[in-house]
């Protein structure tokens, strides 16, 4: 299974991950986050078949591949977007808003 290359990045609220896919289906994808793990698994296949002795030189990868980030923040998981245009994939994660802490004064005896 190929490992997927990928930017990630935070923009406003958001974290951003970035990825080419050229040549992945959208229907291929699956993307999912778990326990604060973003995890992108899919397939790209060849359009021809070439023999490996075929190949003069060979750099593109064809077949099953994945990637799993630690993500650095809490995200709001019912509000995460994916976005593929022009064979990238962007997949936008809200963050969570941080809870402010709220001091209670101690009480004496």
């Amino acid at each position: 299974e190929g490992e997927l290359r990928v930017d990630v990045y935070q923009k406003n609220n958001n974290l951003i991950v970035k990825s080419t896919i050229a040549g992945a289906k959208p229907e291929d994808l699956d993307i999912s986050v778990n326990n604060e793990i973003l995890t992108i698994r899919g397939k790209r296949e060849s359009d021809e078949n070439v023999a490996d002795n075929e190949y003069l030189h060979r750099e593109c990868y064809w077949g099953n591949f994945s990637r799993s980030i630690i993500l650095p923040c809490e995200i709001q998981k019912g509000r995460i977007k994916a976005i593929i245009k022009k064979g990238v994939l962007t997949v936008i994660l809200p963050k969570a808003t941080k809870k402010k802490e709220i001091k209670v004064k101690e009480l004496g005896d």
